[in-house]
């Protein structure tokens, strides 16, 4: 199965170059920079019976104490989405009399598990995290400092990236909780749910009623996590009435598109994209297609729907992947997108595009930070060959992706960042800020204001050659790079940065405004100026840098 996480990429207008699977394990922040009690200076781990202990509305959970965050992994927030509730809205847990330990990841959503380890550089950078994959994967984990203490503190919920088909919570090491709850006093949680075939198959051509919400059962998972935290969250330190929403790739097209469901509305009040921007979903003609497809290739009639909530999920999967190719094949033939999963601009549980043609009015009123990174794409990574590329070497190059406008494309990136190698060219422009800057356009016309920045800082690895990846600024906004150390090299240089990007992320997610962190003034972007923070070793604010260059795009 193609990695989603790259269509994800060219759907977004980023880097073509694949980013590999792995299933390294490891504990749950056991490094990074953090200060602790002196007199846990001996014992850093304290779990029993009668250690934090925590109440849901649905029973009494039993987490760990680690460096003074308490942390509770795979918190049940939904029902077991296989048979029946299979291609359903999500169902409330059932609720459980005895403590519950939740000490362990909850299981992986249904995605192909297969050759995680195919690429063995990308396995080496990313040693991406996977658990027990199942149906019941509605599952989230949470880190707090302190547990029903009276204070509310703001929370912050991430949603994972993979494309809407591939990913869980701890997926990165970089995703861990533990370092940006102690430095910011703040209660973070982040969450499984349902993905690809499972979450995003729209069935309702062939019954409208009872599947009315399968196209967009994942993002609905989202919005029941989100439920949870309004329910439940008090009683781990956290304030239901301060939710920052973040994420990244898929996670920040997640992101988007909660900001324009009407069953989301109120849940959150901060929201964070990085390398996400996402305009648009799925057409929900495309979508009923999809669909239409999983039933030819099951050898089912309209009819017969119900019959694929009984097939074993794996089963399922493959039906389901080999409709999804066939789709995107004669889409692609036909010079046009589709057949990937995703949500779907129904009409009724997602009733418009998030920000195409306009910003949804639903979060007029929810300020947002929109990040992407410099070099999304990073060709020469796993090919040092490529470091002594020539430009007209580059413009071939890249005729697949921009077509007879190549040249034109790659000549005007040259010109607007003379600097640059033609490997960082070819790098930039596949990379380009186009979606970042028109939703940040359609952003500005609403009343909260919305923040851009533009990651660049350069890892000392691989000879230099990673450069400002996809996935490379996470772990610098949750101070978690000594932790990523494979993307960073750990150490006090990306440390610094960080520091200050955490800093600021953590003002954005009490106040709604960045500022006062440790960044320098970050003003609010607007579509005369194209306010950016460039965020690199000497974090500076840069009006519009590619704006001339972006106007070679078609």
């Amino acid at each position: 199965m193609v990695n989603n996480r790259r269509s994800f990429l060219q759907k977004l207008g980023l880097g073509t170059t694949a980013f590999g699977l792995s299933t390294a394990f490891s504990l749950p922040s056991l490094a990074g920079s953090t200060k602790v009690k002196k007199e846990e200076e001996d014992q850093i781990l304290f779990i029993g019976e009668k250690i934090a202990i925590a109440n849901t509305a649905y029973g009494k959970v039993r987490g760990f104490k680690l460096r003074g965050i308490y942390t509770y992994l795979g918190i049940p927030y939904g029902a077991d989405t296989s048979g029946e509730n299979r291609f359903m809205p999500p169902k409330k847990p059932t609720p459980w009399t005895d403590v519950k330990p939740t000490i362990w990841w909850g299981n992986t959503a249904p995605q192909n598990m297969e050759k995680r380890y195919a690429d063995p550089i990308s396995s080496f950078i990313d040693h991406w995290n996977y658990d027990d994959v199942s149906e019941d994967c509605l599952r989230l984990n949470v880190w707090t400092p302190a547990i029903a203490d009276g204070k509310k503190r703001p929370v912050i919920v991430w949603l994972h990236g993979g494309g809407y088909t591939n990913g869980n919570a701890i997926e990165q090491d970089g995703y861990h909780g533990e370092n940006i709850s102690r430095r910011g006093d703040v209660v973070y949680v982040s969450i499984n749910h349902r993905l690809g075939p499972m979450g995003f198959a729209n069935f309702a051509g062939a019954n409208a009623t009872k599947y009315a919400a399968s196209g967009n059962v994942g993002m609905l998972d989202c919005v029941a996590a989100l439920e949870w935290v309004k329910a439940n969250i008090t009683n781990f330190g956290g304030d239901p009435g301060s939710v920052t929403i973040i994420g990244q790739s898929g996670g920040g097209g997640k992101v988007c598109t909660l900001m324009a469901m009407p069953s989301a509305k109120g849940l959150f009040h901060k929201g964070v994209a990085l390398s996400g921007a996402t305009l648009k979903v799925t057409e929900k003609e495309t979508s009923e297609k999809l669909g239409s497809y999983i039933l030819q290739e099951a050898g089912l009639t309209k009819d017969q729907v119900d019959k694929l909530q009984t097939l074993p999920w794996k089963e399922y999967y493959e039906i389901a992947t080999r409709a999804s190719k066939k789709l995107a094949d004669e889409m692609k033939a036909a010079g046009k997108r589709g057949g990937n999963w995703a949500p779907v601009a129904d009409g009724n549980f997602l009733p418009q595009h998030p920000f195409d043609p306009v910003a949804s009015p639903l979060s007029a009123d929810v300020p947002l930070i929109l990040c992407s990174t410099l070099n999304e794409s990073s060709p020469s990574r796993s090919d040092a060959s490529l470091e002594n590329i020539t430009l007209d070497a580059v413009k071939e190059k890249v005729k697949e992706r921009f077509g007879d406008n190549a040249g034109k494309v790659i000549d005007s990136y040259a010109k607007a960042f003379p600097e640059r190698k033609p490997i960082e060219i070819w790098s930039m422009a596949v990379s380009n800020r186009q979606n970042v800057v028109a939703l940040a356009n359609a952003k500005s016309k609403q009343k909260a204001p919305v923040y851009v920045a533009w990651f660049g800082w350069q890892p000392p690895l691989f000879d230099n050659r990673m450069r400002a990846f996809h996935c490379s600024d996470i772990s610098f906004w949750f101070y978690n790079t000594d932790l990523m150390y494979t993307h960073t090299g750990g150490g006090s240089r990306p440390r610094k940065l960080s520091a200050k990007m955490a800093d600021s992320f953590l003002k954005f997610a009490r106040t709604g405004n960045p500022n006062g962190g440790g960044l320098p003034t970050w003003p609010k972007y607007t579509p005369e100026n194209g306010e950016t923070m460039f965020l690199d070793d000497t974090p500076v604010i840069k009006n519009d840098p590619d704006r001339e260059a972006r106007k070679a795009l078609a």
